[in-house]
This record gives structure tokens, C-alpha cells and sequence, in this order.
């Protein structure tokens, strides 16, 4: 799948009348140079208690973080590799890590070496093209195909691609705070 891809965004012009505020790429695509195939898109973000943007000032700027603190949202679109990517002889996975900690902050930090990862979010995910398999921590695997959609509530888990296709999802995760467990 190609890394660009067409984000509209609508505002109100003076008058109050609904417009196009802009149209275009979203202003963070990154394809990842040490993870073939990699794409990250951060298509929009929000603040905390931030009210319908009336202007055409866009909230999203690469050294955001991919994670949202409570009350924020972010929209991500990723394209996942086949799983053969890490597996190579030539993988360099700290190059990598630095890489996506680069290129993804806030989330690449919370990466184990396994995959798995845990946000203080709730995220919904679409599968936009290709199949993936969800990894959770009781072991229990779940392959999701295009148009599947999932729900995750700050669990720990992973994103395995075991096919030989890039898989594309789209998530918007609301930022939320832990409840004590």
C-alpha cells in the first residue's frame, strides 16, 4: 500500500458555513527504512478538553506523541510488514528500535523486545487491507481480515502479520487513565 494517502479536513469559514480546511497528505508519513514495508501515518490529534477546531490550524506535528495522555485522541493509520521482515538475516533491530523510537515517539518506548506493548487507551482499530493476527498475553491468538474491527482497552498485546501481504489498519486510540487492578 502506498504511503500516501488523502486526509480532508472540514472547518467553518467566517460566515459559519462548513469548508474544506485542507486537503492533502496528513503531515506525518513515515516509511521506515530498517523495517521494509513499515509505514506510519499520524493523521490527527487532539488536546485535552479542545473544542471543534473553528480554524484551519492542524494540531498534528511529528514530534507529537503516537500515545494519548487522558482526554486526547490520535488517528493512526500503520501498514505492518510480513513478520519474514524481522526474521531476516539482515534485520537490524537496534537500528530499528531507534528508528521507531524516531519515528513513533511516545509508543516505540513502550515496545518490548516480544512485540507486545500496552497503552493507557482505548483503541479501535479497522483492518483496512490484508489479514493480521492479534497476540494477547494469555497466548491466545485471534487473526482479524479486512473490514474486521477491534476494540482494545489498554490491554498488552501484538501485532503479528504471519502472511506473506502487508497488512494496513487504521486506529484512533482515546487516551484514558488506568484504573487500579
Amino acid at each position: 500500500m502506498p504511503l500516501n494517502i488523502r486526509r480532508l479536513v472540514t472547518r467553518h469559514d467566517a460566515q459559519g458555513a462548513s469548508c474544506v480546511a485542507s486537503d492533502g497528505a496528513p503531515p506525518v508519513c513515515s516509511a521506515y527504512e530498517h523495517i521494509p514495508g513499515m509505514m506510519t501515518r499520524l493523521v490527527w490529534a487532539t488536546s485535552s478538553g479542545e473544542p471543534l477546531r473553528p480554524s484551519p490550524a492542524d494540531p498534528t506535528s511529528p514530534s507529537l506523541s503516537h500515545v494519548p495522555a487522558a482526554g486526547e485522541s490520535r488517528f493512526l493509520v500503520v501498514t505492518f510488514p510480513p513478520d519474514r521482515v524481522f526474521a531476516a538475516a539482515e534485520f537490524d533491530g537496534a537500528a530499528a528500535a531507534a528508528e521507531n523510537a524516531r519515528l513513533s515517539p511516545g509508543l516505540a518506548e513502550l515496545f518490548e523486545e516480544t512485540g507486545f506493548h500496552r497503552t493507557d487507551s482505548t483503541d479501535y482499530g479497522i483492518v483496512l487491507d490484508g489479514q493480521i493476527t492479534l497476540e494477547l498475553s494469555d497466548g491466545s491468538k485471534t487473526r482479524l481480515n479486512r473490514h474486521d474491527v477491534i476494540v482494545q482497552n489498554g490491554t498488552r498485546h501484538a501485532w503479528r502479520n504471519e502472511t506473506d501481504r502487508p497488512a494496513t489498519l487504521a486506529f484512533i486510540l482515546i487516551g484514558a487513565s488506568r484504573a487500579g487492578e
